[in-house]
């Protein structure tokens, strides 16, 4: 059974190459292009399941072009991971608040980019459902009942760092910026600042305990919760 489909986005014939290379080997479909405007091209005429999108291209460049998927109801859901060679914090936040969903800094392992890959697809694939707990060894959220354990113990948490860990722990791997969770788990009737972000994850740390190492942060970029679970 055929897998995902992968639009590589690069204007470097040999990184071209190498990515099609492995991803074929894995078993994945790919479809190349060079340049923005042959990108956007190919995700009218053959939508992918996933676009691997370097910044650093001639015409429209990369963020431009994440940008325009992001905007289009037909292509906003599909996973973008960032390609940069420039690795600078602006940039890497700049595709993240337009929606990017991860990114990858140049010279890069291949193996990393093809876990990447996986973890975005299966997130795309997996629906959240309140019923089901999240279960990371001996820490298990039952998002349904707001409630938190880890091992036998109940962990006490506001409503705004529950909502937190809920978005962090619902794509392990998706690196958020500190826009984003202000964005996605302010109120209404609240003034929440970016600042603030940091403290409610200190909080939400300190509150898990050991297993408030879960949550990582990028300096400069913002926060992502890894599954990898702890013995």
């Amino acid at each position: 059974m055929s897998k995902a489909n992968i639009l590589i986005v690069d204007d470097e014939e040999d990184i071209l190459e190498m990515i099609e290379y492995n991803l074929v080997k894995e078993g994945y479909g790919v479809t190349r292009a060079q340049t923005g405007e042959k990108a956007l091209r190919k995700l009218k005429d053959e939508p992918p399941d996933l676009v691997v999108l370097d910044l650093m291209l001639p015409g429209i460049d990369g963020l431009d072009v994440c940008r325009q998927i992001k905007s289009h109801p037909e292509t906003a859901h599909l996973p973008v991971i960032m390609l940069t060679a420039k690795g600078t914090e602006a940039d890497i936040v700049t595709g993240l608040e337009i929606g990017a969903d991860d990114y990858v800094i140049k010279p890069f392992s291949m193996r990393v980019l093809l876990a990447r890959i996986r973890a975005a697809l299966r997130r795309k694939k997996a629906p959240g459902d309140e019923n089901t707990p999240l279960d990371f060894g001996d820490l298990v959220i039952y998002p349904a009942r707001h409630a938190v354990y880890v091992g036998v113990n109940d962990v006490q948490l506001t409503a705004r760092e529950f909502r937190i860990l809920m978005m962090l722990a619902r794509r392990p791997g998706w690196v958020f910026s500190r826009e984003q969770i202000m964005d996605s788990t302010q109120d209404s009737n609240v003034d929440y600042s970016s600042r603030a972000v940091d403290v409610h994850v200190m909080s939400l740390r300190r509150k898990l305990g050991p297993r408030g190492s879960h949550i990582e942060t990028l300096r400069g970029v913002g926060y992502r919760f890894s599954d990898a679970v702890e013995e």
